[in-house]
Formats: C-alpha cells, sequence, structure tokens
C-alpha cells in the first residue's frame, strides 16, 4: 500500500498527533529520521518503541536491568512515543524494530496493510479499566455522553462496545449522542489526554490502560468503574511485535529479546514495587510513582464493589510471555461486529482457525521460558492451553 494510504488507514479517520514525545531524555522520532535505520540488514543493534503505560514494563525493565545486554544483545534506550498510531507508522517504516502493539492493531497491520511483522510473545495481561467521572456509577449513565478509547483496533473499544450493548447502550462514530436514543460516542484520544479532558468534562471516561486509570484515581478526578480483567479473563492487550526482517537476517537477537522480556516478567510479578520505582526513576514513564505503584499492586479488597469475578484477579495487570493460541482465535471473532470509523472488511477475510499460525512465531518465547524453569514458572500449565473465559462473547 502507498504511504499516503496506508497512514490514512492508520489514521482511521482521526488526526494525526505529533509522531512522538521526547520525555525525561529519552529520544523522539525526529532523532530517529535523521538516524540509519537501526535494522538487522545494516548492523546496528535493533531500537524498540513504546508508549509509556505499565504494558510496556517488560521491555523497559529489561533495559533497565541489562538483560538485553546480558543475553547477548546490545539495545539502546527504549523510544517514547505518545500515540499508537505514531509507534505504528515508525514500526511499519523500519524506524523502531521492537514494539509492544495493541493486538487488534497488530492484525490490522499485518492482514489490512501488509506489513511484514509478527508478533513474538505477549507483553502482559489485564491491565485495563474503564474510569469515570466521579458521579458516575452505573455504566447505564454514559447514555448522551461521549467515551474516549486509546485506538478503534483494541482489546479496549473491543470489550468496551460489549459493556455497553450488555447495558442496552448503542455505540455510535461521528454522531452526536443521545440520552433519549441510548447512545454513546466513542472518541479516539491519546492516553495522555485523557484525564485532563475527564476533568474537564469533555468526556464522562474513557478506557485505557494504566497507569492513566490510576493517575485519574491518584487525582481524584475519576474512579475505575470496570476492568476488563473481569469481562475477559487474562485477556492480552499488548504483545511483543518484531519485524520480520529481524527474524530473518538475526534469529539470534530476537532470542535475546525474548530472552530479556521473559526475564523481566517473572521479576516483575515477584517485584511489583520495586519496577515502579525502576519505572519512574529511570524515568521511562512520566507519570508519579504513586501511580505506577497503584497499578503495579492493586489489591482485590480495593475493588470489591467493582468485581464480578474476583477470584479472576482483573483488577492486577499480569505478565506472562507466552501467546495462547485460542486467544488468538476468539480475539479474531470478537473483532467481527465492532464499529471503527474506518474500513474493517479485512476482518471479514480473516479465517479465526489459522491466524494464530500466520501471524505468531513462538519458537523463541517457548526457548526462553524453558530457560527460565519452564511454564510453571509463569504460573501457566505445562500443556499451555487454556479455554478462554469471556463472560460478554
Amino acid at each position: 500500500m502507498a504511504g499516503p494510504n496506508r497512514r490514512a488507514v492508520l489514521r482511521g479517520g482521526i488526526a494525526l498527533g505529533a509522531a512522538a514525545a521526547a520525555v525525561g531524555g529519552v529520544a523522539g522520532i525526529a532523532d530517529l529520521a535523521t538516524a540509519s535505520r537501526p535494522t538487522a540488514k545494516t548492523g546496528t543493534a535493533p531500537r524498540i518503541g513504546y508508549l509509556p503505560i505499565t504494558d510496556a514494563a517488560p521491555l523497559l525493565v529489561a533495559h533497565g536491568q541489562n538483560r538485553y545486554a546480558k543475553a547477548g544483545v546490545e539495545i539502546p534506550r527504549p523510544v517514547l512515543f505518545r500515540g499508537w498510531e505514531s509507534l505504528a507508522q515508525a514500526f511499519v517504516a523500519g524506524e523502531v524494530d521492537v514494539v509492544h502493539l495493541l493486538m487488534p492493531f497488530a492484525l490490522q497491520l499485518r492482514y489490512q496493510l501488509g506489513a511484514q511483522v509478527r508478533m513474538v510473545a505477549w507483553n502482559h495481561t489485564n491491565g485495563s479499566a474503564l474510569t469515570v467521572r466521579p458521579e458516575i456509577n452505573d455504566v447505564r449513565q454514559l447514555a448522551g455522553t461521549s467515551v474516549a478509547i486509546p485506538f478503534w483496533w483494541s482489546i479496549h473499544n473491543i470489550l468496551l462496545q460489549r459493556k455497553l450493548r450488555a447495558a442496552g447502550l448503542t455505540p455510535v462514530v461521528r454522531t452526536a449522542p443521545s440520552v433519549s436514543d441510548g447512545t454513546v460516542q466513542l472518541v479516539v484520544m491519546a492516553p495522555a489526554d485523557m484525564v485532563p479532558a475527564l476533568d474537564t468534562g469533555t468526556i464522562s471516561g474513557y478506557i485505557v490502560a494504566d497507569p492513566f486509570n490510576a493517575v485519574a484515581e491518584v487525582k481524584k478526578v475519576g474512579k475505575v468503574l470496570w476492568f476488563t480483567g473481569d469481562a475477559w479473563r487474562d485477556n492480552a492487550c499488548c504483545v511483543v511485535m518484531v519485524r520480520q526482517d529481524l527474524i530473518d537476517n538475526s534469529p539470534q537477537t530476537v532470542q535475546a529479546l525474548t530472552d530479556g522480556v521473559a526475564g523481566a516478567q517473572q521479576w516483575i510479578n515477584s517485584n511489583r514495587p520495586d519496577a515502579a520505582k525502576l519505572l519512574s526513576g529511570n524515568k521511562y514513564m512520566p507519570q508519579p510513582l504513586p501511580a505506577i505503584t497503584k497499578t503495579l499492586t492493586r489489591a482485590e479488597g480495593d475493588y470489591a464493589t467493582v468485581l464480578t469475578h474476583p477470584q479472576w484477579h482483573g483488577e492486577r495487570i499480569g505478565y506472562t510471555p507466552y501467546p495462547f493460541p485460542g486467544y488468538t482465535t476468539a480475539l479474531v471473532e470478537a473483532m467481527r461486529g465492532t464499529v471503527v470509523d474506518g474500513d474493517a472488511s479485512f476482518v471479514d477475510r480473516l479465517d479465526p482457525a489459522t491466524v494464530h499460525r500466520d501471524l505468531v512465531d513462538d519458537r523463541f518465547v517457548v526457548n526462553s521460558m524453558n530457560t527460565l524453569g519452564g511454564p510453571a514458572a509463569f504460573g501457566l500449565p505445562a500443556s499451555l492451553t487454556r479455554t478462554e473465559q469471556d463472560v460478554l462473547a
């Protein structure tokens, strides 16, 4: 697809935001544009791109603890991006080689844009929530208002639309919302803009990854109404994506990457307060330490009135690397019928039963897990199979 058309698809009908932001010494996209592309083809180190959310924690912690270097590859400081659109554009263009990406967005890149990219691991599970203004106590109160989502092709949009329909509401795009008609307008917004928009009343709520939900709680401008992990147990929001040329030309680099990510995931699960300090202290994430800490240490007891399935621990972000095939199949099916601002016809052409084999290269992460104690060390079954539990399906 030609450049302008690709940008139009990525844009999905919304205005392009700033390509990236330099925060706390993190390089911005301008620095990348003037540098040689850091791919395996050039012989230079691959570069990682990320959004400042706790979904990215394994990639960042692995860098902060020198896990990539110990695994045999020197990787420069990860590059912070402000929104999913700019991150994806840099990834497709080869300005970054490794990213954490919304899994439905990854499907769009590969099957609508034809990008030669592969998933090599999950980055995390759960970790997202619907945050609303303090006076809202029920999803039905969102009728006649606008709710922000981080991107059209996201688990956030998919599950929010199911939640709205279950409450008798109808999600709409580019249409003024109506209380009498029971409609809720969905708007795409960069995560960093969501808290200010909620505070000013521009939106009544937003669904996004932490720590932006925790930021609203800490600032007392909003509250969590619902966790996505309470609807789809251990859903994978962001996954680790790499360019195909990196796999083809330097598989040892990809192995080092997954070794670093898996090791970081294992460490985070046992050292959550320390992980928050690393993310904040190294300025990988610009949010205040209390919000990052709250994100990583959410306690079920604090959300007794919010959780329907407390035994799932959907309030807490989890870090496991293995991409379950059944989840990919169920996600493709869930994407069908989701309202987006743009062409969604590519989803209808997908075969849910075969997408996983084409999209995912799991040999690296399986090797990584085996060196770290096997699936059991991550709380996963030895069979590496699971049954999806999605109460809104």
